[in-house]
């Protein structure tokens, strides 16, 4: 699946395959949201390509969360409608003092739940920026997504838990399985 955007900030474009083997190509300019996409697409599994320039000389936050939002339309694009998949995924990550929960519903119904890490720097990436590429993500791709820090100091390990945690879930809710059909009592999503 490829998606394009280009504003007057960014000029994205995203090669997704969701069910890859975790091969990741990232370059946006910003070292260490490129190092949260490569290790969202491989603990998902997912084969991802994001090229993206944007106006860095401002800030961080037009890239992350046009990045965001790219991926999250490549992924409704595909998700939808839902069909012969798990549907729900939870997983928990540990990097050494910190664990973070994700627990998901592809429900093409958009929400998010963030109790993650929300403030802080980690190198010149605000971390206040994980939200907003998560809340991005979740409403652009219908997600119902809960992003929860158990614990953790190191904004680096925390940070880096929530992507990882969110692929590990992703992973799961798009695991195939022929006898669930809809997964759904409505007969759609």
């Amino acid at each position: 699946m490829q998606k394009y955007r280009k504003t007057k900030e960014t000029d994205i474009s995203l090669n997704l395959e969701i069910y890859g083997s975790g091969k990741c190509d990232i370059s946006t300019g910003i070292g260490f949201f490129d190092h949260m996409l490569e290790a969202f697409g491989k603990h998902a599994l997912f084969d991802l390509t994001i090229k993206a320039s944007g106006d860095l000389h401002v800030d961080f936050h037009h890239t992350v969360e046009d990045v965001g939002i790219v991926l999250g339309l490549a992924l409704k694009e595909m998700i939808y409608p839902v069909n012969n998949v798990e549907r729900f995924g939870e997983a928990t990550v540990v990097m050494d003092e910190a664990a973070v929960s994700c627990a998901l519903d592809l429900s093409n119904r958009a929400y998010l739940v963030y109790d993650s890490i929300d403030s802080g720097k980690v190198g010149s990436f605000d971390i206040e920026l994980v939200n907003e590429f998560f809340q991005a993500l979740a409403f652009n791709a219908g997600i119902t997504l809960h992003l929860t820090k158990i614990r953790g100091r190191n904004s680096h390990h925390i940070a880096e838990a929530t992507f990882k945690s969110c692929a590990v879930a992703l992973r799961r809710a798009l695991a195939k399985n022929s006898r669930v059909g809809v997964p759904s009592t409505k007969g759609v999503l």
